[in-house]
This record gives structure tokens, sequence and C-alpha cells, in this order.
């Protein structure tokens, strides 16, 4: 969905669009001295249990000043519903998503907004 939108729009020469298998590519890039602190922006989707992993690689990569996008933070509402009420198909991920909203309540390194768009995005701006 991303690529196809990026070049509808005649941008893709000023974004470099990464779809892979997010920790290791993410380990990869730290490898590379230069990558870190050079990023100004990235967008994670991905596996909710691994959210905590990806905050603290793509902080590493992220200027200071930049911002990361987590997408489905509020996992469809179920994140403020009791536990009883939720599918149990959707308990996995909300349990990983609550853990990872505290994380980043509690994280001192990000300013934080938390969107209720669609099942949610939490925007942080790395200080």
């Amino acid at each position: 969905m991303g690529l196809p939108i990026i070049e509808k729009a005649g941008v893709e020469h000023k974004i470099n669009f990464i779809e892979s298998e997010a920790l290791p590519f993410l380990d990869q890039l730290l490898e590379d001295p230069e990558n870190k602190e050079s990023f100004d922006f990235a967008y994670v989707d991905a596996d909710k249990v691994n959210y905590k992993n990806y905050h603290e690689k793509v902080l590493e990569l992220l200027k200071h000043g930049g911002v990361v996008i987590y997408d489905n933070t509020l996992w469809g509402g179920s994140v403020a519903l009791p536990e009883e009420l939720v599918p149990k198909g959707r308990l996995p991920a909300r349990k990983a998503s609550i853990e990872f909203n505290k994380y980043l309540a509690a994280d001192n390194r990000v300013q934080i907004s938390q969107v209720p768009l669609g099942d949610g995005i939490t925007i942080c701006r790395r200080l």
C-alpha cells in the first residue's frame, strides 16, 4: 500500500521506502555508524509484541527532533475495555499494546501524542 501512494504522489526520490522483516533490518542499519541519529522519520506498523524492541532501535537511528509513528496503539479500542469484553484472539496484542503505551509514557527520551485515528497512532518526537 505505501509505495504505490508514494510513487503516485511523485515523492519516491525523497523517501527511502523499506518493507522488510523489521528487527534484522534495523540491526543491519545500526551496523553502519553513519546511520545513527541520521533519520528524520520512521513509521512502525508491525507485530505488537516487538514494539518496545523496535522503539529502542529506531531511537538510535532518529535525529534529535526526529519523529517515529507507531500504528495500532489503541488496538481497536480494546486497550480501554475490560479484558473480559475483548475477543480472545485480540488479547495478546491488546496486552502488548497496553505495555508499550505505558513504556512510551515513561520514556523521557521522547514526547508523545496518542491520536485516536483508526486503531490509534502514537507520535513520538525524540528529544
